[in-house]
């Protein structure tokens, strides 16, 4: 992988991480445009770590509400009368939310950095979870707000997230979903997606670095498609934050139809190798 590869990558991973059409699906096609080994474990770290690019995006843009939560998370832990105060039960739903996909990432790690890497995989799942994503957005109630979050409600979506270790379902396409059905707005349900964001790919990408460094790749690549997955990221979050404030993320089926079903035709041709 060369620098020109880091850039792209790092625009795909920014542009996708947060967007309901799977970052992991687009870095795997993409990685094979390239001409990388899309189940090689070098490629595969990197694909982690320069996720931590968009979880420094989350970081930054919440800045206030994370310092704020966690403050109160803190306090709540040594002055029981602060344990009554939403934003640190909040912080205990986030902790408690990402349990779920640590496990599931951890005992499946092997599962999921190999055979799921496959395009088969990609496309297919790009199409199926449209009609989750569709469904949702029929049912969900959307007359429930953050405030009315609740521990039920974050396990529910955190084990909603496990089903995007699959490449192709979306992390955020996951869990917005499950807030959907949970009843709650867009607006909750994406914002909860975003702080279950932040442990459940900082830890990814932790987990994934040695193997990213001390692969081909090297430091420079990994640095340099990390700093441009932040800088796309960032703005990303703004953009969609203000989507889904009037707009359903059924938007985004189309194209992800169109995208697994042009990978699935590339494949089932011959015109493209699944790994």
């Amino acid at each position: 992988m060369d620098y020109f590869d880091a850039v792209i990558l790092g625009i795909v991973e920014g542009l996708t991480e947060f967007l309901p059409v799977s970052s992991t699906g687009h870095l795997t096609i993409v990685e094979k445009m390239l001409g990388l080994q899309v189940d090689d474990k070098g490629v595969t770290a990197y694909t982690a770590v320069i996720q931590m690019g968009a979880i420094a995006a989350v970081l930054l843009y919440f800045r206030r509400d994370i310092w704020r939560i966690a403050a109160a998370w803190f306090r709540g832990l040594f002055h029981p009368e602060y344990r009554g105060h939403f934003d640190h039960r909040f912080g205990w739903y986030i902790i408690v939310g990402s349990i779920p996909i640590g496990i599931v990432g951890f005992l499946g790690k092997d599962v999921i950095s190999g055979s799921l890497r496959s395009l088969w995989w990609v496309g297919a799942s790009l199409v199926f979870w449209c009609a989750v994503m569709v469904y949702a957005e029929r049912v969900g109630r959307k007359d429930r707000s953050e405030r009315d979050l609740t521990m039920l409600d974050s396990v529910i979506v955190g084990v909603v997230q496990c089903v995007a270790l699959i490449p192709g379902v979306s992390r955020s396409g996951a869990t917005i979903s499950g807030g959907l059905l949970r009843g709650f707005d867009r607006v909750t349900a994406t914002r909860l997606s975003f702080f279950l964001s932040i442990p459940a790919l900082l830890a990814a990408g932790l987990y994934e670095l040695k193997d990213a460094i001390g692969s081909d790749i090297g430091v420079g690549p990994t640095v340099v498609g990390t700093l441009v997955s932040f800088a796309v990221a960032y703005v990303a979050i703004a953009w969609l934050l203000r989507f889904v404030a009037g707009h359903s993320i059924a938007w985004f089926v189309p194209y992800r139809l169109v995208l697994g079903f042009t990978v699935l035709g590339l494949l089932a041709t011959g015109v493209i190798t699944a790994t």
